[in-house]
């Protein structure tokens, strides 16, 4: 029988959907808004900035080999309540996902998330031929299916996703919720706590995954320094967890992984409380400026605890998407993160948020 190179590939890795990052400002003289990649209003922190232009004149030679002292900075940025090996940091907080998919998850084994969320739980556990379970959240409100979960877990279940706040929704899942949750799952199990939106979330009963960490939980915390501090074009995140599941994990670390730009980016980032506490500040403000402007004008959407909105437009969301870029805004449609028919739309400037308020006005039929 004669046989081709396609006789080798791997059957579960065949075409389907991929993730699609959002779209980059096009080439215009007209004033455009990005409200569509939850990127800082206010940009990157000056002091990340100045750390990585003082290490270009050293971009010849290798950077560190290991993400050691990112993680020693991070421990202060936590008060000294992890060590540095319960950190592992990658090239943004997708890296960390796969590099925890390739740590856990053999052919046929399971993972479990929740629709609508982030497309790359998905794709990246098809990569290494996982069965994908979705447990969509309930409607109306997009809260966890904690039963849906719990009973959908089997022996071949290796990783449950969580968010909070969940992109593309801004929900979040309450500590009650969180604390029987975790006490309801097999100790074998990993549960992935993506909170990269942490700073931003309000709600008094808001938690983390750092108690249950503290406990000794199987829980990693995902966290990226594109949103808070204003770094996406750099790719760095990290998480944190029990050191037994954060060295296992270390075992497949690839050596200089980290760009050194990206090393002292990150560094320069932790040290700026200032930049970070405005960039909430101006967050929060938005967000309640634009949840009141959405009430007056009748617009359908979701409280958020993080830096955007997922809205019911009032338009077709394609149809609404074009409109409001001929308004000079980006926003975001959400199908693709299982929200059919939804949009979301990021949180900027004062001048931003006018500006997208006012392309409300002239589009609402």
């Amino acid at each position: 029988m004669k046989k081709d190179i396609t006789s080798i590939f791997k059957p579960h890795l065949v075409p389907k959907e991929v993730y699609k990052g959002g779209k980059n400002i096009p080439p215009t003289n007209t004033k455009i808004y990005k409200l569509s990649s939850n990127e800082n209003p206010l940009g990157a922190s000056p002091k990340a900035v100045a750390a990585m232009k003082a290490a270009l004149d050293k971009i010849d030679i290798y950077p560190d080999q290991t993400d050691i002292r990112l993680c020693e900075a991070l421990v202060k940025d936590f008060d000294g309540q992890l060590s540095a090996d319960q950190f592992l940091c990658g090239n943004s907080g997708s890296e960390v996902i796969d590099m925890l998919l390739r740590a856990f998850i053999n052919e046929g084994d399971e993972v479990i998330f929740s629709n609508p969320c982030f497309l790359p739980y998905a794709v990246f556990s098809r990569w290494y031929g996982a069965k994908q379970v979705d447990i969509p959240l309930l409607a109306p409100n997009y809260e966890l299916n904690v039963e849906g979960i719990l009973s959908a877990i089997t022996e071949k279940t290796k990783i449950i996703f969580l968010t909070s706040p969940n992109n593309p929704t801004g929900t979040y899942i309450p500590k009650s919720v969180m604390d029987d949750f975790i006490a309801r799952v097999p100790k074998n199990i990993v549960i992935v706590f993506d909170e990269v939106y942490r700073h931003f979330a309000d709600a008094p009963d808001y938690v983390t995954a750092l108690p249950y960490v503290l406990e000794g939980h199987n829980v990693i915390g995902l966290n990226s320094f594109s949103k808070t501090y204003g770094l996406a074009g750099q790719r760095i995140g990290y998480g944190y967890t029990t050191a037994t599941i954060a060295n296992y994990v270390r075992l497949i670390h690839k050596p200089f992984l980290l760009p050194l730009t990206s090393i002292e980016a990150a560094i320069g980032a932790l040290n700026d409380t200032e930049f970070v506490e405005e960039t909430v500040q101006t967050v929060l403000e938005g967000r309640k400026c634009i949840a009141k402007a959405f009430d007056e004008l009748g617009i359908k959407y979701w409280p958020s605890q993080a830096n955007f909105f997922i809205i019911d437009p009032p338009l077709p969301e394609m149809e609404f998407t074009d409109k409001m870029m001929e308004q000079g805004i980006m926003v975001r449609p959400v199908s693709q993160f299982g929200a059919p028919g939804k949009v979301r739309i990021t949180i900027g400037d004062t001048e931003a948020n006018e500006a997208l308020v006012r392309a409300f006005h002239r589009i609402i039929p």
